[in-house]
């Protein structure tokens, strides 16, 4: 591609709705590592309010989150103000992350409360195999862990 051109795409970062954001960050800080870019305070004429079909009246929060060398790659947005209905399964989306420490989120994501799926065999279409974990945060959001050993990479 020459440097002039523009990939029509650019990913940007994955958002969940939570209903507490100071209890979600208890994970995504606390035992996943992310950091906080920035955090804003209610906002009524928020875009989010029609895309995510929050009703009007709706207090919001919002924050982005960084990773090393990965700049607002994730953001929570909070609607503690309305009660979240349970989604229909299977589960629709999921992030999928890969962690030097498996164990250690496994344990922290436990020490929280949180559901923590039987670990399974990580096999890759290329031939890597590894370990991966499914964890369900405070808001039934999916997280996805794996990692692969120093002898796959």
């Amino acid at each position: 591609m020459a440097v002039s051109e523009k990939t029509p795409v650019r990913f940007q970062r994955a958002n969940f709705v939570v209903a507490d954001l100071d209890r979600a960050l208890t994970f995504y800080e606390g035992v996943l590592g992310f950091e906080i870019e920035y955090r804003l305070g209610d906002n009524p004429d928020s875009y989010s309010l029609p895309i995510f079909e929050i009703p009007s009246g709706a207090k919001l929060g919002f924050v982005t989150l960084n990773l090393p060398n990965q700049r607002r790659i994730m953001a929570l947005t909070e609607i503690g103000s309305v009660a979240m209905k349970s989604v229909a399964y299977p589960r629709r989306s999921a992030i999928v992350l890969e962690t030097h420490d498996p164990d250690a989120v496994m344990a922290g994501a436990s020490d929280l409360g949180l559901t923590v799926y039987k670990e399974e065999v990580l096999k890759t279409a290329d031939g890597r195999i590894g370990r991966e974990i499914g964890i369900v945060d405070f808001d039934d959001n999916l997280i996805v862990i794996y990692n692969f050993p120093e002898s796959a990479r």
